[in-house]
């Protein structure tokens, strides 16, 4: 496909935004705030369909974003704020900003060291508004995800461990204090602790913590639904089954994988 068919299938999309938000009765009611909740679930969608590995949905998905960035964009151009051609140009200045080893004179050979440029200009263009590299994350990012870039942030501007092995090392000593944790509020906190460590360790041996726990989570549901399913196939109600009983069915699903 080539650059000018790209460009005639976005001006299309921008046309049929206009349409819908001049004739439709609901685009024409919606705003920021009323479609903000439906952009998050768009984002999980297309999470879902990545690890999937579900190209077709992947597709559909980033469309779904597609139109809620362009449908922002028509909302704001509507009071004079910005158009969708200042949000283009707004994200291309920024790349350019921030890819000076590309478009200008500054050496990076590796992706490390791309990452370390691109936080230590993020912080210079906040200048006197942001004075600390882990400003700017979101209050309400899920605390997994929020430990894993607070760790890369920090990361990037040299504080970290040289190697995974001093990672593990941390989560064992973490791992020693919760089990020596007395009252509850002292195991909650040594259990944060011990978490933070496992993100830690899980960075920096390259594994992403987040996607990690969600296959474990899919992996767990398919094999409990086998135990249901074992369950009803004997018309037996599962809270009856004995746990033994249920370890059996639960070893029979991980043979099938």
């Amino acid at each position: 496909m080539n650059r000018a068919e790209t460009l005639a299938q976005l001006d299309r999309l921008l046309t049929i935004m206009d349409e819908l938000r001049e004739k439709c009765p609901w685009d024409r009611e919606q705003t920021w705030e009323s479609i903000r909740h439906l952009s998050i679930e768009e984002v999980y969608e297309l999470s879902d369909a990545i690890l999937d590995k579900d190209t077709t949905e992947v597709k559909k998905e980033l469309g779904d974003l597609l139109l809620h960035i362009v449908f922002y964009s028509r909302i704001a151009s509507e009071t004079g704020l910005f158009g969708m051609g200042d949000v283009a140009d707004e994200l291309c200045n920024k790349l350019i900003r921030r890819h000076p080893h590309i478009y200008g004179e500054v050496k990076a050979d590796n992706a490390d060291a791309v990452k370390s440029n691109w936080e230590q200009i993020k912080l210079q263009e906040k200048g006197n508004e942001r004075k600390s590299v882990l400003q700017g994350l979101p209050k309400s990012m899920p605390a997994l995800v929020k430990a894993y870039r607070m760790q890369e942030k920090v990361a990037s501007v040299g504080f970290d461990w040289n190697t995974a092995d001093e990672c593990f090392a941390k989560v064992k000593e973490e791992l020693q204090e919760f089990e020596q944790a007395g009252n509850p509020k002292e195991k909650e906190e040594e259990f944060g602790d011990l978490l933070f460590a496992l993100v830690n360790y899980a960075r920096k041996a390259g594994i992403n913590p987040d996607d990690a726990l969600e296959q474990t989570n899919r992996k767990f549901q398919r094999r409990f639904e086998h135990i249901e399913k074992r369950a009803a196939e004997q018309n037996t109600e599962l809270g009856s089954l004995t746990l033994t009983e249920m370890d059996v069915y639960w070893d029979e699903a991980k043979r099938s994988e």
